[in-house]
C-alpha cells in the first residue's frame, strides 16, 4: 500500500522529516538503529522526502536513547504504560517488543487526527496499543491512562515546538497526574530556537516551523526544583554515531561549558 504524505502540514509534517532521518539510516548496513518499521512506512509514503536535505543519524540516535530509558523503566515496571506523545510516525513500541520489553505494557497513542489516521492505514493494530486521536495539550488524554503500575511519557520531538507556558504547563500538569512516574523529552538549545524563529531552511523548498521552546541541559535538570512534583531529573546522553557524531557524543566533549550548554538535550524526569 502507498499513502499520501501530502495530508500532514504545518508540525505534523515534521514526523515526515524524522522519518527520512531514521528510515534511511535504518536501511544502512552500518545504521544507528535497526528498525524495520520504520523503513515499511518510509517506502510505503509518496512524499518529497528530498526536501529535508540529505538526511543525517539526529533522529536515529535520538531514538535509540529513548529505547534504552524507556527499556530499562519497563524492565521494573513491566506492565506500566507507556504515553507516546505527539507519536507521529514513530516505531518505538515495535522495536520495544522486539527488545522483549513490551509483553505486558498498556501503550497508549497520542497524536492529531491526521497522523493517527496514518498510523492506522500503513502500521498493524495490536491490543497492547489504545490509540487516542487527540492534541497531546488536550490534557483528557490522562483520563485514559492506568496508572497503576506505572507510567512512563515520552514527548520525543515535541516540547521544542510550544510555547513556552505550555511545555512547561505540560510538564507541571504530568508531575501533578502521575505521581511516581516518568518522563522522558529531548530539547533543543538556545541558539536553534532563535534560528527557527528567523526561518530555518533545510532546503530551498523546505522551512522548518518556529521552536520556541527550548532549554540547556543544566536548565531541564533544575526542572526538578522549579516544578512541583517533579523529585529528580536525569541528562541522558546521545548514543555514539558514526564520524563526528560519533566524536561529538564523547563524553569529554561535556566537560566543556560552551559546548555542554549549547547542545541538544535529553531529559528524563521522576515524578
Amino acid at each position: 500500500m502507498t499513502v499520501s504524505g501530502e495530508v500532514l502540514d504545518g508540525v505534523s509534517a515534521t514526523t515526515l522529516w524524522t522519518l527520512h532521518n531514521r528510515g534511511t539510516e535504518a536501511k544502512r548496513s552500518d545504521g544507528v538503529i535497526r528498525d524495520p518499521w520504520a523503513v515499511t512506512l518510509f517506502d510505503a509514503i509518496s512524499y518529497d522526502f528530498r526536501k529535508f536535505g540529505k538526511p543525517n543519524q539526529s533522529h536515529g540516535l535520538r531514538a535509540v536513547a529513548f529505547d534504552a530509558a524507556t527499556s530499562d523503566y519497563l524492565r521494573t515496571h513491566p506492565k506500566a504504560s507507556v504515553v507516546a506523545l505527539a507519536e507521529g510516525l514513530q516505531t518505538s513500541f515495535w522495536r520495544l517488543q522486539r527488545a522483549g520489553v513490551a509483553d505486558q505494557l498498556t501503550w497508549y497513542s497520542v497524536d492529531l487526527q491526521p497522523v493517527m489516521a496514518l498510523r492506522e492505514k500503513l502500521l498493524p493494530s495490536d491490543e497492547r496499543i489504545v490509540p487516542l486521536a487527540q492534541s497531546a495539550l488536550d490534557l483528557s488524554w490522562m483520563d485514559r491512562i492506568d496508572d497503576s503500575h506505572g507510567v512512563f511519557i515520552t514527548a520525543e520531538g515535541l516540547l521544542m515546538y510550544l510555547e513556552p507556558d505550555d511545555a512547561l504547563g505540560l510538564i507541571r500538569a504530568c508531575a501533578t497526574r502521575f505521581p511516581g512516574g516518568h518522563m522522558m523529552f529531548d530539547s533543543i538549545p538556545h541558539w536553534f530556537s532563535r534560528r527557527t524563529l528567523t526561518g530555518l531552511k533545510l532546503s530551498d523548498r523546505y522551512v522548518t516551523p518556529p521552536m520556541p521552546f527550548a532549554l540547556s541541559a543544566e536548565e531541564a535538570l533544575a526542572l526538578a526544583g522549579r516544578i512541583p512534583g517533579v523529585r529528580g531529573a536525569r541528562d541522558i546522553a546521545m548514543p555514539p554515531g558514526r564520524g563526528l557524531w560519533k566524536v561529538a557524543s564523547h563524553s569529554r566533549m561535556d566537560h566543556i561549558g560552551f559546548l555542554r550548554r549549547n547542545r541538544p538535550s535529553i531529559t528524563v524526569l521522576e515524578f
